[in-house]
């Protein structure tokens, strides 16, 4: 890579005993990830959504034969400028330190970051009411990152993550949130926390229950809300049931009573874009 695309970089690395890789390798586990502060983002358009969003990046490992495309070349050019060391690896060596069945040749090394509710004051003081969604004790990290993705895609203010079970670092969040988890201000807080501060701040608690009345295309979600949304399983806790404002049931017609607990909240999601759409547009 260094005659072909005139970049300086150092030999890549051959061994799988490096102690760098046994490192990176060490980042997949938890445990590791929260000693160290550290995380891994995988893949081109991960990466590049982080690179967007100004990110810090501390490192970034390559290996320029798992390429999938063209665009790579000018990705590390902008992380080289902001100061990124970059390593290349041999083949071998990357499919050691990669998370996925496919590696597409990119995997940097970066802090992790940690916002509070005192970060998202700031939401509301734009023009449109505040729109949050609460997100108790999600377990599985497939689950955040799609709901992370579609938050993503309707311009929602803040995710506030309560009780978490799942580590919004994990890698296999930042993978299903397709870089999201960049884009969207993610709030790590605790339940009884986050409850007052939403009554502090007069936003509204809407909750889906498959026993609720009103279904949620019949309900105004116009001003500041927050979509609550629990565990796979379970649902969520008598603590979110008992204080929500607004309970809203999804159809359900078949034999199934319940949704996927991210396909619940892009329904919420869609309805919410939607009343919002046609109410300050027209």
């Amino acid at each position: 890579m260094e005659n072909k695309n005139n970049l300086s970089l150092p030999p890549p690395l051959t061994s799988l005993q490096n102690p760098r890789i046994k490192q990176l390798v060490k980042l997949r586990d938890r445990s590791a990830r929260e000693e160290s502060n550290l995380f891994l983002i995988e893949g081109y358009r991960e990466l590049l959504r982080a690179v967007d969003a100004e990110h810090p990046i501390e490192f970034l490992f390559i290996c320029p034969e798992l390429f999938l495309g063209s665009n790579e070349e000018a990705l590390i050019r902008r992380l080289i400028a902001r100061g990124v060391q970059v390593q290349p690896c041999a083949p071998d060596v990357f499919r050691k330190i990669s998370y996925r069945d496919r590696p597409d040749g990119l995997i940097a090394v970066a802090p992790q970051r940690h916002l509070k509710l005192n970060d998202i004051q700031n939401k509301f003081l734009g023009p449109n009411p505040p729109f949050f969604v609460v997100a108790e004790a999600i377990e599985k990290p497939g689950n955040l990152g799609t709901i992370l993705r579609s938050s993503d895609a309707v311009g929602l203010d803040a995710l506030i993550v309560c009780d978490r079970c799942t580590d919004i670092h994990n890698p296999n969040v930042v993978r299903a949130s397709v870089g999201t988890l960049f884009t969207v201000p993610v709030v790590e807080a605790g339940g009884e926390e986050t409850l007052q501060w939403l009554r502090q701040q007069g936003v509204a608690i809407v909750a889906a229950t498959p026993s609720a009345s009103a279904q949620f295309t019949d309900v105004d979600l116009f001003g500041p809300i927050a979509i609550a949304v629990g565990t796979e399983q379970l649902g969520l806790s008598e603590r979110w049931m008992s204080n929500a404002d607004i309970q809203v049931a999804i159809p359900m017609r078949g034999v199934a009573d319940s949704l996927n607990v991210a396909m619940a909240t892009t329904l919420l999601l869609y309805e919410t874009l939607r009343q919002r759409r046609e109410k300050f547009s027209g």
